[in-house]
C-alpha cells in the first residue's frame, strides 16, 4: 500500500497539472498522427537523411519499414564522464543494424564541466547551458525522421536538459544511456583535508594538483554523489534507463551490453509499435517517484530546480512544498560523499539503485504502476544487471545490503527524514541539505556578514577578518543576477572557520549542489536580491538565524529600521568570456523555485 503522503502528494500534483497535463498529452496523438514523422517526409527530404549512409542502411530506410534511431550525444573528451560516448554511435549503429534497423547521430548538445568552471567567469553559462541543451536536443529531433531516440549524457545540467527536449516529443520511445563513475581515487576526505590545507596556505598548489589528479583521474563520472551522479538516479526511477545502466563502469562488457539492450528494446517496441513513449513514462507519479529517490539519497539540491522545469516540460506542476512533504516521510537511507565517506561505486556494491527501489516499493514510498521503456511496472529495476560467462543477464538481489555503512533498508535508515529541507521566513524561501550536516551545526543564529561576490568574502578570510560566529550572506548569485552560479570556492574556508570552532552557516541566492558539504547552507534564496529580495536590505550584524527543525530563515531586524533602508545594488559586472550573449536571458530567468528557467512553460 503506498504511504498516505506520498498519494496525497501525488493526488495533488495531478490536481493542480491538470489541464496543463492534458493538453500536454494532445501533442502525443497529434504527433503520431499520420501527418507527421519519417513515412510522411517528402522523397526529397527522406533523401537528405539517406545520403551519408551506406548502401545497405539506404536500403533499410527507404523501405520505410525499418526503425531509425535518432541519436542525440553530449560526447566531448573533456569531460571524463563524457568523453567515453565517442565510441557509442558506431556501436549504437552496429547493433541496430544487427536488428534490421537504422540509427544516426541527429545532433550534438553542449557540455560544460562545472568541475573546471568552479569559482571561474565560465561558472555564470554553467545553469543556462541546461536550457541550450533542450534546445539543441529539440533542433536534433525535430527532422522528425526518427522512430526512437538515444539520448547520451551524465553530468550536471545535461541530462535535465537533454530530458526537457526529449520531452518535447512526447510521441517517441526514448532511451537514456550515460557512461559510468570512474574507479574510485582517494577517499573524499582525504581530498577535502587537502583543499582546507590549501585555503589555510599549508599546501603547496602543486600538492594540491597531486590530489585533485587523484580523485579525478580517468573517464567516466566523478564518484562522489552530486548532480551527475543523482541524474543517474533518477532517470532510471523514472524507467528512462534500461535496468542497471546508472552505475555500470565505462568500458566494461557490462558496460556494452547495457548500450546493446538499449537499442534492442528501442528497435523491438517500434517494430511492434508496442511502446510507452516517453511523454507517457514521465507522469506525475514517475516524477514523484524521482523526487523520493532524490531525498531516500541525499541527492543534489539542483534537483529541486531541474525536476521542476523538467517537470513542467511533461505537463506537470511540481512545487518546493512537494519536496518538503515527502522529505519529512522519506527517510535517508544512503550515506555517500557528501553526506559520508563511500563513493557511488560503494553505492553500487552495496546493492545501489535496485535496493533503494525495491526497498521504498515494500514501504510504499514508490508508486510500482508505472510505465518504463523496460515495460510496465518499476519492479523491472529491482535487479543486479551482471554479465555472466559473457552473457548479460539479470540477478535477484541479496536480501541484505552489502555495506550498511553506505545504504540501509527503509525501515532502519540513518535519518528518519530524508537529508534535504525547505527553509522560509522573512528572507524569502531556500533550500539546505542536511544530510552532511551534523545535528550540532544545524541552527545557527549569528551576525550577519555581507559579501556580493566569492573574492569579497576570500579577500576578507585572508585579511583575518572572519572571526567569531557569523552567518555568511553571498547575494547577487540569482539567475536573473549572473545566471546562479554554483559557489564550491566557499567550501574549503567554511569549513576551516567551522573547525576552528566557529559558528558559521551560509545564506544565498546561488547555487551548492550536490557537493555542497558540512556547512549549514540555505541556498536558492527566492526571491533573488536582484529581483526585490530580503537579501538586499540586509547589512554587517544583522542577526540571522537558520534553524533546519523548525524550518525558519529569518533575520531579527526592527521594521521602523527595515523600512528606513534602500535595497543595494548589484555591482557593474563585466560580460566577457561569452556571458555577454546571455545577457537577455538573465531577464527572461524563472525565479528558483520555479525551475531557474529561460523557457518556462513549454505546453
Amino acid at each position: 500500500m503506498i504511504n498516505r503522503v506520498v498519494q496525497e502528494v501525488t493526488d495533488r500534483i495531478v490536481a493542480r497539472s491538470r489541464d496543463l497535463r492534458s493538453r500536454y498529452l494532445a501533442h502525443i496523438e497529434r504527433d503520431a498522427a499520420p501527418v507527421s514523422g519519417r513515412s510522411c517526409l517528402s522523397c526529397s527530404n527522406l533523401a537528405h537523411v539517406m545520403a551519408p549512409m551506406d548502401t545497405e542502411d539506404k536500403r533499410q530506410l527507404a523501405g520505410l519499414k525499418a526503425p531509425n534511431i535518432g541519436i542525440v550525444t553530449a560526447y566531448n573528451d573533456m569531460l571524463s564522464a563524457h568523453q567515453p560516448f565517442a565510441a557509442y554511435p558506431d556501436a549504437i549503429k552496429a547493433a541496430a543494424r544487427a536488428r534490421g534497423a537504422t540509427a544516426q547521430v541527429a545532433g550534438g548538445v553542449p557540455a560544460m564541466c562545472d568541475g573546471v568552471t568552479q569559482g571561474r567567469p565560465g561558472m555564470e553559462l554553467s545553469l543556462f547551458s541546461r536550457d541550450i541543451i533542450a534546445m539543441s536536443t529539440a533542433i536534433a529531433l525535430t527532422h522528425d525522421a526518427f522512430d526512437a531516440a538515444i539520448c547520451l549524457g551524465t553530468c550536471d545540467k545535461i541530462i535535465p536538459g537533454l530530458l526537457i527536449g526529449a520531452l518535447q516529443f512526447p510521441h517517441l520511445p526514448v532511451v537514456f544511456s550515460g557512461a559510468g563513475p570512474m574507479p574510485s581515487g582517494i577517499s573524499n576526505a582525504e581530498k577535502s583535508r587537502v583543499r582546507q590545507l590549501h585555503a589555510e596556505g599549508k599546501a603547496s598548489q602543486v600538492e594540491l594538483l597531486e590530489s585533485e589528479a587523484k580523485a579525478y583521474h580517468a573517464p567516466g563520472t566523478c564518484t562522489f554523489y552530486g548532480t551527475a551522479n543523482s541524474n543517474q538516479v533518477l532517470i532510471e526511477v523514472m524507467g528512462l534507463h534500461m535496468p542497471g545502466t546508472a552505475f555500470a563502469p565505462p568500458g566494461t562488457a557490462l558496460r556494452a551490453a547495457l548500450l546493446n539492450a538499449a537499442v534492442d528494446r528501442l528497435t523491438e517496441v517500434t517494430k511492434k509499435h508496442d511502446f510507452s513513449p516517453i511523454g507517457r513514462i514521465v507522469d506525475e507519479k514517475a516524477i514523484v517517484n524521482a523526487v523520493v529517490a532524490l531525498l531516500a539519497t541525499g541527492g543534489s539540491t539542483n534537483h529541486t530546480m531541474h525536476w521542476v522545469a523538467v517537470a513542467r516540460a511533461a505537463g506537470i506542476i511540481l512545487t518546493w512544498d512537494d519536496f518538503s512533504d515527502l522529505a519529512a516521510v522519506v527517510p535517508l537511507m544512503a550515506r555517500v560523499y557528501p553526506n559520508g565517506d563511500a563513493d557511488v561505486n560503494a553505492f553500487e556494491t552495496a546493492g545501489g539503485i535496485p535496493y533503494l527501489i525495491r526497498e521504498c516499493l515494500a514501504v510504499g514510498l514508490m508508486h510500482e504502476d508505472v510505465q518504463t521503456i523496460a515495460g510496465p511496472g518499476l519492479s523491472r529495476y529491482t535487479r543486479r544487471a551482471a554479465m555472466e560467462e559473457g552473457t548479460f543477464t539479470y540477478h535477484v538481489l541479496p536480501a541484505q545490503s552489502g555495506a550498511t555503512d553506505v545504504l540501509r533498508p527503509a525501515n532502519a535508515p540513518f535519518e528518519a527524514e530524508s537529508g534535504l529541507k525547505i527553509l522560509s521566513g522573512n528572507l524569502g524561501k531556500a533550500v539546505i541539505k542536511t544530510s552532511a550536516v551534523k545535528p550540532e551545526h544545524r541552527k545557527v543564529t549569528a551576525p550577519a556578514r555581507i559579501f556580493d561576490s566569492q573574492d569579497e568574502f576570500h579577500a576578507a578570510f585572508k585579511a583575518g577578518s572572519l572571526t567569531g560566529d557569523f552567518v555568511a550572506v553571498l547575494r547577487f548569485q540569482g539567475p536573473r543576477a549572473n545566471g546562479m552560479p554554483e559557489l564550491h570556492k566557499l567550501t574549503p574556508v567554511l569549513g576551516i572557520l567551522l573547525d576552528r570552532g566557529q559558528k558559521v552557516a551560509l545564506v544565498t541566492d546561488g547555487r551548492m549542489s550536490g557537493a555542497s558539504g558540512k556547512i549549514a547552507a540555505a541556498i536558492h534564496v527566492t526571491p533573488e536580491a536582484n529581483e526585490g529580495g530580503m537579501l538586499a536590505l540586509l547589512k554587517d550584524g544583522d542577526t540571522i538565524t537558520l534553524d533546519c527543525a523548525t524550518g525558519m530563515l529569518d533575520a531579527q531586524i526592527d521594521a521602523v529600521d527595515l523600512s528606513r533602508r534602500s535595497p543595494a545594488t548589484q555591482s557593474i559586472v563585466t560580460r566577457t568570456l561569452g556571458r555577454g550573449l546571455f545577457e537577455p536571458w538573465r531577464h527572461l530567468a524563472t525565479p528558483a523555485d520555479q525551475g531557474a528557467s529561460i523557457v518556462g512553460s513549454l505546453v
